[in-house]
C-alpha cells in the first residue's frame, strides 16, 4: 500500500467542481481546502507506485485544477525491487522534470 499527501491548487471558480471531482476518485481523500488560495490537501491511497502515479495524473487533468504536486510519499508494504525509476517517472522529452531542479543537487 502507497500513501501519498497531495497539494491541489484550483482556479477559485471552479473549486467546488474540483472537490466534487477528488471525493469521486476512489482511494482519494480530500483533508482540507482553502477557499480564498484554491489550494486543496488530499491523501491518496494506491496499491503500488504505477497506481499512485496513475491517481495522480488523473487530479492533474481534472478540469479547473492548476496544479497537483505529491508532497509526501509513504509506502506501506511493497515487495517489488525497482532496479531503475518506472518510465511513468522518467522525464519525458519536451516535458519539465518531475524533480524540481532545487532538489537534483
Amino acid at each position: 500500500m502507497n500513501l501519498s499527501g497531495i497539494l491541489v491548487v484550483a482556479k477559485p471558480d471552479g473549486l467546488a467542481q474540483v472537490r466534487e471531482a477528488l471525493d469521486a476518485i476512489p482511494g482519494v481523500e480530500v483533508h482540507q481546502v482553502d477557499e480564498a488560495s484554491g489550494r486543496v490537501i488530499v491523501v491518496q491511497e494506491a496499491a503500488d507506485i504505477h497506481a499512485e502515479i496513475e491517481g495522480l495524473k488523473a487530479i492533474k487533468a481534472l478540469p479547473h485544477v492548476v496544479m497537483a504536486e505529491m508532497v509526501y510519499h509513504y509506502i506501506a508494504d511493497d515487495q517489488q525491487v525497482y532496479d531503475s525509476l518506472p518510465p511513468e517517472l522518467a522525464e519525458e522529452p519536451g516535458q519539465a522534470c518531475s524533480v524540481p531542479a532545487y532538489l537534483q543537487d
